[in-house]
């Protein structure tokens, strides 16, 4: 935990501060954070382990930190490393000159939430005629293309998959298409378990109905073309299917490129012109944007065409063979383990496992895992899929990985002795009765008080050591309560820390 005792009481000071004293202060609070190099970390950070990589992005971040992508004519830098980064996640995912889809595009946007988005909105807005759009995606689609629906008001049927293949059946998903689908999504892979979707088949009967096929290959995209290369049966997934129409990919993921720089790329230009907005109908300059934000930062861009230039092809190709050794070794790991199972063999770059009947808590697990150094992140518990425990691997995992099957072993014993997370009866009765609507400032204070959520600035910081009792109880409530309570504890953790009067 932060000491906040050492950090200022707010960011506006009277007379200002040196640049030293400010940096310092950025160094004191990042020593709360989750570690972002090491091998230690299983989600959110892709660190490649490659000497001076981190230095190179951040010389280029700050070439380009000032330049602004709002108008590419005045700053044609930038316009020539984005159509670069473009072209280059083009031809891993099968497009370009020479290829079935030889007239590919693309945008660069801030992450894979912002290019979901956006080709939802491309779907949407390609039928103006449509009153009430939907679109389709499998229950292990990524949360943004709820996110998506929700922006842009277009409805979300929901398709679930098999709880033992983690995949949809193609003919549901036919099924679930209508006169007001706009738009079927798949993912290469799903972020939750690392499985790739029968992307051929659902691209086949979205084409049959005349409709939009996206790929959602955000997080698996640039690292699944190479694991082919290298052996594994990666099944087509990319711009080599008929039907596919757009792919999306994130380049601060397997990239390697510092957040957030991702690629929205449609097979052709007519694809793509639903994405833009335009607007001339006032007395300022005409605004043009292919993406969401107008004024965009080239430092993101410039870090990750300086990242794709420095590691090329083949070193992509060795990161990609570390990783998938890395990746078996885990696996190997976790099934050497009585009370575990993988949720899924893996197949991109992802160990997903769960606990089998009479195993450990896995909360619990998450818990002793985090004693040990080991940051995993865990998955509740949704509809016939059990909770779980998601493993992000990358390369820089590789040199750790003997480590990890001990640790994990002593965890699981642990785990096993402290049992499992007994919430007291009277919240697991108040869950019960609890609605989203129900959900008042007294109950959440109650509620977040017997967690230890909201410290408030005491010594024991906003958040508890161990959140095996949050994981609980988020895991016994429903969807939609689930979703409630973390806006209100999230809005509990993001208070304003006041300046002094100036």
């Amino acid at each position: 935990m932060i000491d906040e005792s050492r950090v200022a009481a707010g960011a506006l000071s009277r007379d200002g501060v040196s640049a030293e004293q400010a940096l310092n202060e950025v160094r004191r609070l990042r020593t709360g954070d989750r570690p972002t190099h090491g091998g230690r970390l299983f989600a959110y950070v892709y660190d490649p382990a490659v000497p001076g990589l981190d230095d190179l992005a951040a010389a280029a971040h700050s070439e380009s930190a000032h330049v602004n992508g709002l108008d590419p004519t005045a700053f044609p830098s930038l316009l020539a490393m984005e159509n670069a980064l473009v072209g280059a996640a083009g031809r891993v995912l099968g497009g370009g000159p020479g290829t079935s889809a030889p007239d590919v595009v693309g945008s660069v946007t801030s992450g894979g939430t912002e290019s979901l988005i956006l080709a939802v909105k491309a779907a949407r807005d390609a039928h103006p005629e449509i009153a009430a759009p939907r679109i389709v995606v499998p229950s292990t689609a990524h949360a943004a293309f709820a996110k998506a629906a929700h922006y842009l008001r277009v409805a979300l049927d929901v398709v679930p998959v098999s709880p033992d293949t983690l995949r949809p059946e193609p003919a549901a998903m036919a099924a679930a298409i209508g006169p007001d689908t706009v738009l079927v999504a798949c993912s290469a892979p799903s972020y939750a378990h690392g499985v790739v979707d029968p992307v051929a088949e659902i691209a086949a009967v979205a084409a049959e109905a005349g409709v939009r096929c996206h790929v959602d290959a955000c997080f698996g995209g640039w690292t699944l073309p190479y694991l082919r290369r290298l052996g594994a049966p990666v099944p087509a997934f990319d711009f080599t299917v008929p039907g596919v129409t757009s792919i999306s990919v994130d380049l601060h993921k397997y990239g390697y490129a510092p957040k957030g720089v991702s690629v929205l790329l449609h097979r052709d230009a007519a694809g793509r012109a639903p994405q833009y907005f335009a607007y001339a109908d006032w007395p300022g300059y005409t605004m043009i944007n292919p993406v969401i934000a107008s004024t965009r930062s080239g430092g993101p861009i410039a870090a990750a065409y300086a990242t794709l230039r420095h590691l090329g092809d083949a070193g992509y190709l060795r990161l990609a063979a570390t990783t998938r050794d890395a990746v078996a070794a885990l696996a190997e790991a976790v099934r050497a383990v009585d009370g575990l199972r993988l949720m899924a063999e893996p197949e991109s770059t992802v160990v997903c496992f769960t606990a089998t009947e009479g195993g450990p808590d896995l909360f619990v697990l998450v818990d002793e895992l985090t004693a040990r150094g080991w940051h995993t992140q865990p998955q509740l518990s949704y509809a016939d899929l059990p909770a779980s425990v998601h493993l992000t691997v990358t390369a820089s995992v590789a040199p750790r990985v003997a480590e990890f099957g001990p640790d994990l072993a002593a965890a699981v014993a642990a785990a096993r002795a402290t049992g499992p997370v007994r919430l007291p009866a009277e919240l697991a009765s108040l869950l019960g009765a609890l609605t989203p609507e129900a959900l008042t400032p007294e109950v959440v204070a109650g509620l977040a008080a017997g967690l230890g959520l909201g410290g408030g600035g005491d010594s024991t910081g906003p958040l508890p050591d161990r959140m095996a009792v949050v994981n609980t109880l988020l895991d016994a409530a429903p969807p939609a309560l689930r979703e409630r309570l973390l806006v209100e504890f999230v809005g509990l953790l993001q208070r304003p820390t006041w300046d002094p009067a100036v």
